[in-house]
């Protein structure tokens, strides 16, 4: 199973882009989401960004994952 996980875009230089994932920053290559601006949210899969996520959604997805990280259900 793949799992694309949610994260803030805090900057973006042509097809590289830096990424907020909770409380880590990861460097992604972003040429598949090229509408993509600043404080968007994106789903991150094996470093590149693969989709535009609504904050809400991505807010969501984020909390059900510290969630399970909490109980160490993962």
């Amino acid at each position: 199973m793949c799992l694309a996980i949610p994260g803030k875009v805090l900057s973006l230089d042509g097809n590289n882009g830096s990424v907020e994932i909770g409380n880590m920053t990861r460097d992604v290559f972003m040429h598949l989401v090229p509408e993509a601006v600043v404080n968007d949210y994106v789903l991150v899969h094996a470093g590149c960004a693969i989709q535009m996520i609504d904050e809400a959604e991505a807010k969501i997805t984020l909390d059900i994952l510290k969630e399970l990280a909490q109980n160490e259900i993962c």
